[in-house]
């Protein structure tokens, strides 16, 4: 029987509907999903096996404009995406018309298939959806073009047929039972990354990075120690919040999360530090695990 294996990178602008679109590719949470753009910073596997394929998925940075040493590493993340893939996944919406030309550039000359999806076309008429396909085939010659909605799970399914006729024949690159490249520190991190950008909207957006210090695994609960680092004094009194009844919520949220993730009882630790410029300082970002 013939293998096919191969990697799938996702790019696209920040907010276009990357990250609800793998994790309704791979059938679990793996990546983080809020309404804020620029949420997921790192590249995430997530890997999908069949009897006669697999599918490593990589979920890139939102493309930006470097502002920070930060911005740089991610978009060192975006331009490696773009480079070492078997099929380029681009995800746009309709406002997604000044996608750079470097980019399309980049995805015409690369020789490999291209998918581009055409996301959240529930909130289009059929008319402006049918515009969208048009534009992207105009755009990328060579392209599949299809639209989407990745929140409803339309269209999903001929996605990922289209994914599985067009990748290559190959072993698999990672043993069967992976479903993530990923250690589970690094999900706890995001999970708990995640609920500080719901619970603190406005006050805390990007200032905020976590690390997971303990993760032990006891025979009927895993202790986790986790760190939640921000750059001033102001942020981390607004985590804290009046009698620490900010952080007790964030806690017992992300806790319900992490249970659900690893199907055991947890008992979370949360502490916060100040630490100032953390965003530009080189050694802070490669403890974070940002490569520079």
């Amino acid at each position: 029987m013939e293998h096919k294996s191969g990697f799938v990178n996702i790019i696209g602008l920040p907010n276009a509907g990357k990250s609800t679109l793998m994790n309704a590719l791979v059938g679990e949470k793996l990546s983080i999903i809020t309404s804020k753009a620029q949420t997921t910073r790192h590249r995430i596997m997530g890997i999908v096996n069949g009897e006669d394929f697999q599918i490593v998925y990589s979920d890139t940075p939102g493309i930006v404009k470097p502002h920070y040493k930060l911005h740089e590493s991610m978009m060192k993340f975006v331009h490696s995406a773009l480079e070492d893939a078997d099929i380029f996944l681009l995800v746009t919406e309709k406002s997604d018309d000044q996608l750079q030309d470097e980019y399309i550039e980049k995805l015409n000359g690369s020789g490999k298939p291209v998918i581009i999806v055409v996301n959240k076309v529930d909130l289009q008429t059929q008319e402006e959806a049918l515009e969208q396909v048009k534009m992207w085939e105009l755009k990328v010659p060579g392209a599949t073009v299809i639209p989407v909605s990745a929140l409803h799970k339309f269209n999903i399914d001929r996605v990922f047929d289209t994914l599985i006729e067009k990748l290559p024949l190959s072993p698999p690159y990672y043993p069967k039972d992976e479903l993530t490249d990923r250690s589970m520190r690094f999900f706890v991190s995001e999970i708990i990354r995640e609920k500080i950008l719901m619970f603190f909207q406005q006050e805390i957006p990007y200032s905020v990075e976590v690390s997971v210090d303990e993760y032990k695994e006891k025979e009927n609960i895993t202790h986790i120690t986790s760190t939640i680092y921000v750059s001033r004094e102001s942020q981390k009194a607004i985590i804290l919040g009046h009698q620490g009844r900010s952080i007790k919520g964030l806690g017992m949220a992300a806790r319900k999360d992490i249970e659900e993730f690893i199907q055991a009882k947890v008992y979370l630790e949360l502490r916060v530090k100040v630490s100032k410029d953390w965003r530009d300082d080189s050694q802070q970002l490669k403890r974070f695990g940002y490569e520079l």
